[in-house]
């Protein structure tokens, strides 16, 4: 059995493996990572960091992007739903 960490997704406590990206957690959350101009929910594209789809406010911090952030525990995330 991993390793759990608590964290909150747009105010809900969700329980994840350790070692979970923040852009998984999102998936598995059925959770945008941000809306298109166009009204679309946008999500993780190449999850390597370089097509800025899956950003959202990790602890507080706009734009992060959350293919290269590992799950902490207590660890706050809002996206723009």
């Amino acid at each position: 059995m991993p390793e759990t960490c608590t964290i909150t997704i747009n105010g809900a406590t969700r329980q994840v493996a350790r070692g979970t990206t923040v852009a998984v957690a999102l998936l598995l959350a059925e959770q945008p990572s941000r809306i298109s101009v166009t009204g679309e929910g946008r999500a993780a594209l190449c999850g390597m960091g370089t097509c800025f789809e899956c950003r959202a406010v990790v602890n507080g911090i706009l734009h992060r992007r959350t293919c290269q952030i590992l799950c902490e525990q207590a660890m706050t995330v809002e996206t723009s739903r």
